[in-house]
């Protein structure tokens, strides 16, 4: 399910040339919690598409080998047939990988990796801004471009600090709802997705469901209490995959009740940029910010 741009240089890919540094060689060996690199990876395969990101923003994107097909982004990464909902240990190593990079341990690859000797990076969903910021940093020293690294999560901080600065705060906060797919799962404040939306001054009409109903932070909203709830905006993150605009919510049975389909409130997201917690999270903050300055 999906959750997580960048026209301030944030997620315009660094120089991916792998040319290692004297200082780089020098940061070796590192050690991330049980993770620890002898010398710098030359082979990298990705099966994260927001490592991915990452990596290339840094400017490790030349030590790269691989990444899975689900890596839209950014265009000049090794795209292969590589999966990472179904991740195959033997086909990863075919890649001759000196790091391996994953989001979840699905059947347990971490450890068939580890049997082949083969050094593996979990970069897990993030919970908070702080989380990317982390996972930046771990990626920057495991790669050696711990400086750049570092200059990607300054100027993240930098544009959404300033992004936040000039948003509008409003005694009354504006509300909406944010659609994942068009069975109506949404998300809860307790969310990456939804914390953002937070800080820039949402309230999530999601957050009133019974908790119960909750799900983990991923809802399932039924027509009925969207349009009861009536919130402010509607932002939608199945753009992409379900094909799904102001046009289509416009024509669904009684939505045209809703005050964000009245005003005509409806958001439409990139999928990918909705759904990942990199560095082009900059450009969805930047999004929110200016819906938020068209409901006054």
């Amino acid at each position: 399910m999906g959750v997580l741009i960048g026209s301030c240089g944030t997620a315009t890919p660094a120089d991916p040339s792998p040319s290692p540094t004297a200082g780089a060689a020098a940061e070796f060996p590192v050690t991330i919690g049980d993770l620890t690199l002898a010398e710098r990876p030359t082979r990298i395969v990705v099966l994260a598409p927001t490592a991915t990101e990452m990596l290339f923003a840094m400017g490790a994107g030349g030590q790269v080998v691989a990444v899975d097909d689900n890596s839209t982004y950014p265009a000049e990464a090794p795209r292969s047939d590589l999966s990472g909902f179904q991740p195959n240990a033997e086909a990863i190593a075919s890649h001759e990988p000196d790091l391996v990079v994953i989001s979840n341990d699905i059947n347990q690859v971490k450890d068939q990796l580890g049997t082949l000797k083969i050094p593996v990076y979990l970069a897990g969903p993030a919970q908070t801004l702080d989380d990317t910021y982390t996972q930046l940093e771990d990626l920057g020293r495991l790669t050696g471009h711990g400086t750049e690294a570092a200059d990607v999560v300054r100027r993240m901080k930098d544009d959404i600090g300033k992004i936040l600065a000039g948003t509008p705060k409003r005694a009354d906060k504006p509300t909406y709802y944010y659609e994942l797919d068009q069975s109506l799962y949404s998300v809860t404040g307790d969310t990456f997705v939804g914390s953002l939306f937070d800080q820039v001054g949402l309230v999530n009409v999601a957050d009133t469901v019974d908790p119960q109903q909750l799900n983990a932070g991923y809802p399932q909203l039924s027509v009925e209490f969207l349009i009861e709830a009536d919130p402010d905006l509607i932002f939608l993150a199945d753009t992409k995959c379900c094909g799904q605009s102001a046009e289509t919510v416009r024509a669904r049975p009684g939505w045209g009740a809703i005050t964000a389909v009245r005003e005509n409130r409806i958001v439409a997201l990139d999928d990918d940029i909705a759904s990942r917690w990199g560095p082009r999270v900059v450009e969805l903050v930047r999004v929110i910010a200016d819906a938020v300055g068209k409901t006054g």
